[in-house]
């Protein structure tokens, strides 16, 4: 007789989510990969990263993990690297289907989308904290573009992200390289927005979502959107984009009250409407 495998542990337990005062706390739990995402991972947390998106009462997300590390990139294990076993145009759907459609959705997400990086972010990990909105970083963390020692090129929206942030030149440095950014360099270059000690990085991720989660939920939906889009867009496309989304924010409820609250000279209350 032959030994029955183990279980394999809850999805839901690798990717830790709670919904605590309209803020979505999505924590990769596999610490002892150094949170490698396998692609089950990846769609529970694309999944999530959607329904936040459609939900009204969330208002803001944080993505974060356990351990040591924050995400050590694609978990590879099973994975074949025998070149004559691929198909053409396997490897690209593979990327198509998975690690980029990850970025994408941190990056359509309607909700103001915080990474909390703990620990090391390489590859896939270090694009997932790069496509969100705001990043936070505790003393100990890195970052690595890690693709360059594996003779790989660089994927999950990497050579798009990165040359945004950072410019052309820092980005081939860091590809090209491969070497270990400390969180203090990554804040100096643009690429983190605070550097905090380790004990206070949740406290923190918690302050700024909780700030963004009580402000105008479309207001900043439509600002990121905005933003996000100006990168591609022309002088004239960018305008009559803001010009748009002013018109149609002016319908909001929120807009209504801070307008409302301007006047009569008193804090203004959003709902997120």
């Amino acid at each position: 007789m032959t030994a029955s495998p183990e279980p394999a542990e809850p999805l839901d337990s690798l990717i830790r989510h709670t919904t605590d005062n309209a803020v979505s706390w999505i924590t990769l739990n596999r610490p002892e990969t150094l949170n490698a995402l396998t692609p089950d991972q990846r769609e529970r947390v694309i999944t999530l990263l959607g329904e936040a998106s459609d939900d009204p009462a969330v208002r803001a997300v944080v993505i974060t993990a356990t351990g040591k590390g924050f995400c050590a990139g694609a978990d590879l294990r099973g994975s074949s690297g025998d070149p004559g076993e691929r198909v053409a145009g396997d490897v690209a759907r593979t990327i198509r289907q998975g690690a980029q459609r990850l970025i994408a959705a941190v990056l359509d997400c309607e909700k103001p989308v915080i990474a909390a990086v703990n620990g090391t972010a390489a590859g896939i990990g270090a694009h997932l904290a790069f496509a969100c909105d705001l990043v936070i970083a505790a003393e100990p963390a890195r970052f690595i573009e890690v693709f360059v020692r594996r003779a790989l090129v660089p994927d999950g929206g990497g050579a798009y992200l990165l040359p945004r942030l950072i410019g052309p030149q820092r980005a081939k440095e860091l590809m090209f390289f491969g070497d270990s950014v400390s969180a203090a360099d990554a804040e100096r270059m643009g690429l983190v927005n605070r550097v905090v000690p380790a004990d206070e990085l949740e406290k923190t991720a918690r302050e700024w979502a909780q700030r963004l989660a009580a402000g105008p939920t479309r207001a900043l939906a439509l600002t990121k959107h905005l933003v996000n889009a100006s990168l591609e867009s022309d002088r004239a496309t960018a305008f009559a984009a803001e010009a748009a989304a002013q018109e149609i924010n002016m319908t909001t409820a929120d807009a209504n009250e801070g307008v409302t609250s301007f006047v009569t000279r008193r804090t203004p209350s959003y709902r997120g409407r």
